[in-house]
This record gives structure tokens, sequence and C-alpha cells, in this order.
């Protein structure tokens, strides 16, 4: 290579290098100008933006506060309103007190006038008064004294004289006519005399099933008791064992669960439980069968299925030997008997003497007597109100508002009180006569006292010089009230008061 081709590349490589450094420089101009004008546009879109969003903040903040301002102005006007019914009413209250207060100086000029002459009355009357004491001699309240003692002795003696006439009148044509309607009432029932008593006593094959009832380490009786919630004794009677418990129904399942148990021989506690949620069930459709049986004996319709279910449970409940759902069912035809006889509502009757005693259903287990919680009930259950006085005043808790309240107890006391229908302890026997005659002579001027036909009557023997004819008829009503306010028993009490004077002279 020569020394010109040297020169000649070496001016083409400065030539080349230099083309090269000024076309990269034009590609680099080139692109800045690209970026500046991309950084322009998007300025001017920002810019744009921004203004769009600031014009369209000012119509939305002048929105606002036009809307501010038309709420304020509404504002401003329900309050100018309130202001000026306020100010009308205040100036209405200033005038009612102004005139309320010229009434009240009225009033109180009124009154001085009236205590003035108040006072000059009562001055009159002193003066009166004074001048009638000193014309008869007598104190005001020594005639007050006299005319009271006077005004008593002589009302005393036509109240009794009166009350004797009455009572010989109502005695002479009440008897018959009730010995009519009691007689043809029984008669025409003609029920059982003693009801058939649930017995709580469980008879066992032999000796040795006490054992078996036992079980080990007492765990069968546990069982039982705790499942039928009732108590048994395992006493020394011979081949039987006594299921305790004051819930009747309760009692009736633990004496069938367990008969039920010794006749099947598996007493052991998984089988127990299975027993007596079983008879559980039974007993329970007994209770409706029986409640709905004993409404149709008694031909009522109409009663709630839970009131019927709770005349069922009387089944199981005895009073006095008397088993109480057949109690129910024959004062319901004795006082529809009594109510027909007498013109009275005949269903209201047979309604009230079928359901006196519901309360007795529920009495173990509730605070208060079976008259209010039997109200009470049939009340819940849209018992009729003649009805509902009827149960709660059986037993004169309340007053007695129609006739038919007073049918129901007098057909309730029938019921009881007829031949056989109760059965009596010796012991309640014997204290209820003492009680009787310990009454009777608790009262002022009786020499003796004497309880009777089995304590169906008690006769009082008076002192005569203490005791006239008049006060011996007070005497017998007097007892009478106290009886009935604090004894308990079945039927009816008759009190004979006796006054006798003798005079004895001897002939020599």
């Amino acid at each position: 290579m020569t020394l010109i081709d040297l020169v000649i590349a070496v001016v083409f490589l400065i030539v080349g290098g230099a083309l090269g450094y000024f076309f990269h420089r034009y590609q680099a101009d080139v692109a800045r100008r690209n970026q500046q004008e991309k950084a322009d546009n998007i300025l001017k879109g920002a810019s744009e933006q921004a203004r769009l969003i600031e014009s369209q903040a000012r119509e939305n903040a002048v929105k606002i506060v036009q809307a501010a301002e038309t709420e304020l102005k509404e504002r401003r006007l329900e309050l100018n309103k309130e202001t000026e019914r306020l100010e009308k009413r205040r100036s209405e209250l200033d005038s009612r007190v102004d005139r309320l207060e010229q009434r009240e100086q009225s009033i109180n000029k009124r009154q001085s006038q009236v205590d003035r002459r108040g006072n000059e009355i009562d001055k009159l009357y002193e003066e009166q008064v004074k001048k009638l004491e000193f014309i008869a001699q007598m104190t005001q309240d020594d005639a007050r004294k006299d005319l009271f003692a006077a005004v008593e002795k002589e009302a005393r003696g036509d109240m009794a004289r009166i009350i004797r006439q009455i009572e010989a009148e109502a005695r002479e044509q009440g008897e018959k006519r009730a010995r009519k309607l009691i007689a043809d009432a029984i008669q025409r029932v003609a029920s059982e005399h003693v009801a058939e008593v649930t017995r709580a006593v469980v008879v066992l094959p032999n000796e040795e099933m006490k054992g078996r009832i036992v079980g080990r380490n007492g765990r069968n009786i546990k069982a039982f008791e705790q499942a039928a919630g009732v108590d048994v004794i395992v006493d020394d009677t011979p081949d039987s064992v006594t299921v305790s418990c004051f819930d009747s129904v309760r009692r009736e399942i633990g004496r069938r669960s367990l008969s039920r148990l010794i006749l099947d021989g598996r007493i052991h506690p998984a089988h127990i439980e299975k027993i007596v949620e079983e008879e559980t069930r039974a007993v329970d459709k007994i209770i409706n069968e029986s409640g709905e049986q004993a409404a149709y004996e008694a031909n009522i319709n109409g009663l709630h299925p839970e009131v019927l279910r709770m005349m069922g449970r009387l089944k199981f409940r005895t009073s006095y030997g008397q088993n109480q759902l057949a109690h129910a069912v024959e004062v319901s035809k004795l006082a529809g008997i009594l109510a027909a006889e007498i013109g009275a509502n005949v269903e209201f009757a047979k309604q009230g003497g079928f359901l006196h005693d519901i309360g007795k259903a529920m009495d173990h287990n509730q605070e208060g007597t079976h008259a209010k919680l039997g109200a009470e009930y049939c009340k819940r259950y849209g018992v009729n109100s003649v009805v509902v006085n009827a149960i709660e005043s059986h037993h004169h808790e309340v007053d007695q508002m129609t006739v038919e309240a007073v049918i129901a107890e007098a057909a309730d006391a029938i019921s009881g009180a007829r031949p056989g229908a109760r059965r009596e302890d010796l012991e309640a026997y014997i204290k209820r006569i003492r009680s009787l005659e310990e009454m009777s002579m608790s009262f002022e001027g009786v020499q003796q006292a004497f309880a009777i036909q089995a304590g169906r009557e008690v006769r009082i023997i008076v002192k005569p010089e203490a005791i006239d004819d008049l006060a011996s008829a007070r005497l017998a009503r007097d007892v009478a009230k106290k009886i009935e306010e604090t004894m308990q028993y079945p039927g009816q009490i008759r009190v004979t008061v006796i006054r006798e004077t003798r005079a004895t002279e001897i002939a020599k």
C-alpha cells in the first residue's frame, strides 16, 4: 500500500467519523425534539383537564352555595313563623294568666264573704243550741245518748220480731219447696254413693320382689323415683309397697309403672325409664278421654280442649273419698235440674257446676285457693264470665253476682252432703265435733252445747235469766255465721238455741 492510499484511507476514515458523529447528533436532536413535543402535549392536556376540573368544581361549589342559601332562607322563614306563633301563644297565655288572676281575686273576695257569713251562722247556731239546752235542761251529748239508746232499743226489738216473722214465713213456704227440689234433683241424678278412691298401694307377689325393686345399692328404686317423680315407700307391710306423691297424676303413673314392672319382671334403670314413658303417654290419653267423657255425660259442649284436659286430671283426685271428676258430673246434673226448676240459665248453671272444682287439678303446684285458680284458668280459655263467677264464688271468696252461681254452690253442697257421698276419718270427725261444741260455748249466756246427728246439728242451751227470746234468735244467727267463717265441713250444720224457764215449788 502506497502513501497516497494510506492518506486517502485516513481522509475517508476522518470524513466517515465526522459524518457518523453529525448523523448521531442529528438523531439525538430529533429524539429530544420529539420528547419535548410529547412533554408539551402532556402538559397542555393536563392543563386543559385541570381547567375543566376547576370549572366543574366551581359550578358544583356555586350549586352547593345556592342550595345552602335556599335552605337557609327556608329555615329562616320557618323560624320566623315559629317565633310569631310563640309570640302569639305567649300573648294568649299572658291574657289567660291575667283573667285567672282576676278570677282568683273575685273568688277570694267571695270566699271571705262566705267565711264571714259562715262565722255568723256558727254563732247563731251556738246561741240556738245554748237556748235549747237551757230550755231542755240537758246537754247535746246527753240528748244524743238518750235518743240513740231509745232508737237502738226500739230498733232491736222491731228487728228481732221482723226477723222471726220473716224466718217463720220463709221456713214455712221455703222448706217444702226446697225439699221437693232437692229430693227431685237427687232422685233424677241417682249416682253411686261413694266413688272409687285412687289407691297408691301396689301389691307384690312375694317379699322377694321388694329386694328387686330396691336393687343393688338402691339403684333401681332411685331410678324409678327419679323417672316417675314419686316416692316409693318400702316398709314392713307384707307383700306391698306404697307410692307417695302430692300430684295425683304422677302418683297414678308411678303406680301403673311399678305394677307393670312387677308383672314384667325386668327391673333395671333402662327398662324403668321406658316403662314410665309408656305409662305417662297412657295416662295422658286416659286424662283426655276422661275429660271428654265427663263433658259428654254432663251434656256440656263448647269447652276448650285444654279445659277438658284439666278436668280429666280430676279422675285421679279424691276428697273425703269422693272422686272429683264424678263429683263434677254429678254437680253439673244437679245444677241443671235446679236451674230448670226455678227458671235460671240451665247451660251456665251446668257449666258452673261442672267446672267449680277444676282448680283442684292444679292447686298442688300453684299458690292460691282452688276456686281462684280455677276461675283464672277458665277465664284464660274464654269461659263465660257468669260461669267464672260461679267457680270463684262457690266458697264465698268473692260475691256471687248471678243466680247461677248460687245454684252451683247449692248443687255442690247437695252432692257432698247426701248420704254416703263422702267418707270422713274418725280423727277429723271427733275434731270437728269438739270444735263445734267449743265454739258454741264461747258465746256469752250459753250454759251447755251438744253436737248431735254426726255433727250436722248443734243444740245450745242458754241461761234464761241472761238471754231472752229475741236474743236467742240473734245468738243462733251469730253462731251459724261464725261456723261458716271458721270451719270447713261437708253439707250443712243446723244451729238450735233452747231457752227454758222452770218454776219449782214444794208442797208440804
